[in-house]
Order: C-alpha cells, then structure tokens, then sequence
C-alpha cells in the first residue's frame, strides 16, 4: 500500500533552531524538501562531498589496480585538502614537462650551445653563423639543462604518484555518510524560516508516525499544526508492501520510480510477473544456475534485499530450464518426456505464443479488474470492467491472427458489444461530458492499442528464442571444432579453442540476457500494466530526514 501523509509545519524558538533540527533528524520520520536549498552553505557542503570523492579517484588513478595498502605499509596520512594540492602540484609538473619536451625538440638541432653566450656574442655584433647554426630565437637554457629540468620534473611527479598511491582511501570513504549528513543539515538550515522570535519549517510525516512527532513536539515544546494534502499538493511516495513482496522497494529505487501518492502499489504483481519475465527471457536454466550460485556466493556483501531478489528471480529461471529442458541451449534426456517439454517444444511455436499471448492478457485485465474493484460503487468501474472485456476480445483476436486459433467464437463478439457498450457509457459521467468529453473521441485508438499492448508480449518468446539459438550456434561451433580434428595434438588445441568459444559464447549470451531483461522485463510493467493500471510513475520517493551516521 502507499502509506498516507500528513502536512507538516513545525514552529519553535528561533534561538533553538539548530537543536529543533537536530532532534527532527534524530526522529528521522519527517520528509523535507532539501533539493530546494541551493545556499552558499549547502554549495559548500557540496564542494566539501565532491572534494572527497575526487581525492578518491585521485587515489585510486594513481594506484592503478593494485589493491589497497596493507596495514601499516601507508606512507603518510593526507586530508583531502592535501591530497588536491599533490594532485595539483602532480598536474603543474606534467604540465612544465610537456613543455619542456617540446622546447627539447625544438632546439635539439642545434645542439647543446650555451644560449646566454651567444647572446652576449650577438650583442657585441659578432657574426656567428660561420661558426654555429643558431635558432631565430634563442632558448632561456641550454638543452642539457632543459634535459635536466624535464627529469627532475619527471622524476617528482612520479614520487607524487607514488605517495597518493599509498594512501588508503578506505578513511576517507569512510567519511562519506558524514557529508551526506553535513549536506542534508545545511539544506534544511536554509529551509527553516526565522520571523522574530520563531522559526518554522514544512514537511510531510506519514500518518503511522504522526503519534511519535506528537510525543516529541509535546517534549521539544514545538508548536505543530498537521493536515490532510490540500489540492494541487505532491507529497511524498512511501511504498509499503506485504512483507513478502517487501525487497521490491529496493528495486523501485534502483529504477528510481515511484508511483504518484494518489496512485497504486503495485509491487505485489510487480515482483510476480516480473520473475515471470525474467525467467523466459533469460531462457536458459543453466544460466539461471549461475546467477544464483553467483547470488548465494555474494550473501554476506548482498543487501538483503537484493539477495532475495535475486535468488528469486534466478530460482524462477532455474524452473523455467526444467520446464522447457533448455540447459546452456541443449536438453538433458531425464527431462526431455515432461509434458511441459513436449508441449513448449512444438515445432510451428504456437504453444509458446500462446502461453506469452496468455500471460499478457492475464497481466492487462488484472490492472483493469483491480480498478474496476477499486472504484466500486463508483459507476466508472463499469468501464474498467468493460475494458478487461475488451482486453479478452483481442486476446482471441491477436491468436486468430497468428493462426493459434482457426477463429473467434461468435460469444466473444457479444462480450466485446457489451464491453464497448460499458466502455463508452460510463468512461465519463454525464457532469464531466464538458471538461472529459474528448476523452470519448480518443477511446477507439485506446482499444485498437488494446491489441498492440497484448501482441507486444510475444517480445518474451522472441527475445528468450533468440538467446536459445544464440547459445545453440555456439555449441555448434565449438564442438565442429573438435570434430574436424584427426591427430591428437590437433584435437588438444581444438579443445582448447572450443572452451574459450563456449566460455565467450555463453558469457556474451549472458550479457545480452541482462540487457533483455533491464528493457523489456521492466517495460511490460512500467508501461503496459502501469498504463492499463493508471499508474505514471510520476512520484517522489518518501526520503526522511535522518542522520545516516552513528
């Protein structure tokens, strides 16, 4: 569910104002709007986060890939101030290197003559150039000199590198979530408004903890006034699903998309459809093998969000492999007589087509159905029911099409009248017919787009076909490698080669899996259910201000 919010505005003594900020943050239930502060002190706050993280990459530029030093073997210890400046110094002395470098090479032609001699000489009206050719323009130092400077500027940028290279990062990035705090407390600094004696700020608390600020303002002898959204207002979005279905806030972040705070959590279908996704897109149980023994490898550095996810979604892929006997594009012969197999195995696709065309329609009417249940008694769930009629009429349409079915039962012609019969008289209400009723002339393009939304899941059948055919071509490849080969020693090196091709075959294949799913896995729910659903994903994430540090 998407948790209710409460405007806030929050008054107290204004010479309490950094104490009254402290204690908010340490509630840490209170969403504030801190992209807004764009002060001098948040700008500084800022410059100090970005300095930390260049001091960073500094660190780990001049380290190159080795790892971090051991205990004890750092050089020396440097702020991030001094860091910049070696990185500064490191700079200028690459700068005057290349420019000695190119002084070198442009007066190293005429040798190494001492240029404040032949200056003198020419001031005395010496001619010199039956002794020495000489540049129209004469060097401030000899060539061995320049020689030098480039190695001294050379060899100190190189010991710079070499100390930047021995410091451990691990201390600064350890400041990281102290910046964020510094930030985040100099924005809302800047949003607390002062006028005499008080000073006062807004934000938006979810009702649940609207009895824990009460306690709090009671203590902190805060003044509060707590309302309902007023029109027009945007608060904030807090997604809180079932328990179970809970790790996919995790993933709406990683997305980063939130469904608007009038809008509906829809993290339940989400999560099961996607898994669903995921696993015929990937296509390969032997690749969902891997991503989940790379998933319990990675337990204990995984958060537990995203290990559960991701053991999910792998587990799904893995069940995917033995229904449909496609292991790294082959089939093992234990699993060759399941009915699954054989009825996903046919050869003209249409069973497969069927079942991404089912899955479809399954994914589109429950968004219609669920609105229609949620507008109840509102006469606009007519029309949401209506339309998951419409939804079934061009599902049977879509496999006609395609040839799955010979035709379309003559029962599904009434249920389709009827449905556009609810759809047209109850899309909008008699009192809106002034402000909605062009909505009416667009409804005829909304239900042949009905058609395309259902046709556009056979994109799972294609995508996951493709990465079986893909994985097959490669073991083709490697193993007519071996086959070609008579002598022994031709038959080692051929073997060698089919191991690299199925190791890049495979990896790459993996990659494109990835890919797939990021693409299509996320669309058929953002766009097609969402916009079936009502769904824009037009929120902001509920984000509180709290303290991220001990």
């Amino acid at each position: 569910m998407i948790v209710k919010m409460k405007h806030l505005d929050l008054v107290c003594v204004a010479s309490e104002r950094d104490s009254a900020l402290e204690r908010l943050r340490s509630l840490g239930a209170v969403h504030l709007d801190l992209g807004s502060a764009q002060g001098a002190a948040v700008a500084a706050a800022k410059d100090d986060a970005a300095d930390a993280e260049t001091a960073v990459r500094i660190i780990l530029k001049a380290r190159g890939r080795k790892p971090a030093p051991a205990q004890g073997e750092t050089a020396f210890t440097a702020s991030v101030p001094e860091i910049l400046a070696f990185q500064d110094k490191a700079d200028a002395l690459k700068r005057d290197a290349e420019r000695l470098q190119r002084e070198i090479v442009k007066y190293e032609p005429y040798g190494d003559f001492d240029p404040a001699l032949a200056r003198k000489l020419l001031d005395l009206g010496i001619d010199l150039s039956s002794v020495a050719e000489l540049p129209e323009k004469l060097p401030e130092k000899r060539l061995s000199e320049m020689r030098a400077d480039l190695a001294r500027a050379e060899s100190e940028r190189a010991a710079i590198e070499a100390d930047l290279a021995r410091i451990d990062e691990k201390e600064i990035v350890a400041e990281y979530p102290e910046l964020g705090d510094r930030i985040a407390f100099a924005a809302a600094k800047e949003l607390m408004s002062e006028q005499g004696a008080i000073a006062f700020i807004s934000g938006w608390v979810p009702v649940p903890q609207v009895a824990h600020l009460r306690l709090y303002a009671h203590d902190a002898a805060w003044g509060i006034l707590l309302r309902d959204p007023a029109e027009g207002e945007t608060p904030p979005t807090l997604v809180e699903p079932p328990k179970a279905f809970r790790p996919m806030k995790v993933l709406f972040d990683g997305l980063g998309i939130a469904p608007a705070y009038t809008e509906a959590d829809v993290s339940v279908p989400f999560m099961c459809y996607f898994s669903l996704f995921f696993a015929m897109l990937v296509g390969d149980g032997a690749y969902g093998a891997i991503f989940l023994a790379a998933t319990l490898a990675m337990r204990k550095k995984l958060p537990r969000s995203w290990f559960i996810l991701l053991t999910v979604f792998s587990s799904a892929t893995v069940l995917w492999g033995i229904l449909s006997n496609t292991w790294f594009g082959a089939g093992l012969p234990f699993l060759a007589g399941l009915p699954t197999v054989k009825w996903l195995a046919d050869p003209s696709y249409h069973n497969m087509m069927l079942l991404c065309f089912t899955i479809g329609v399954s994914h589109l009417m429950l968004a219609r159905i669920w609105n229609g249940i949620c507008r109840l008694p509102d006469s606009t769930a007519v029309a949401e029911f209506g339309w998951a009629g419409v939804l079934l009429f061009m599902y049977l349409v879509t496999n006609s099409i395609v040839g799955i079915f010979s035709g379309i039962p003559t029962w599904a012609f009434w249920v389709f009248g009827a449905s556009l019969v609810c759809v047209f008289g109850f899309s909008v209400k008699p009192s809106e017919l002034k402000t909605r009723g062009a909505e009416l002339g667009m409804l005829p393009l909304n239900i042949m787009s009905a058609l395309g939304d259902i046709i556009s899941y056979v994109r799972l059948f294609a995508v996951g076909l493709a990465s079986v055919k893909v994985a097959e071509n490669f073991n083709s490849m490697a193993t007519g490698l071996v086959a070609g080969a008579d002598a022994f020693w031709l038959k080692a090196l051929m073997s060698l080669a089919m191991v690299a091709i199925l190791v890049v075959g495979h990896g790459l294949n993996l990659a494109m899996a990835g890919l797939s799913i990021l693409v299509h896995a996320v669309r058929h729910n953002t766009l097609e259910f969402s916009n079936h659903k009502g769904v824009s994903w037009a929120g902001y994430a509920f984000s509180p201000f709290k303290k991220n540090t001990p």
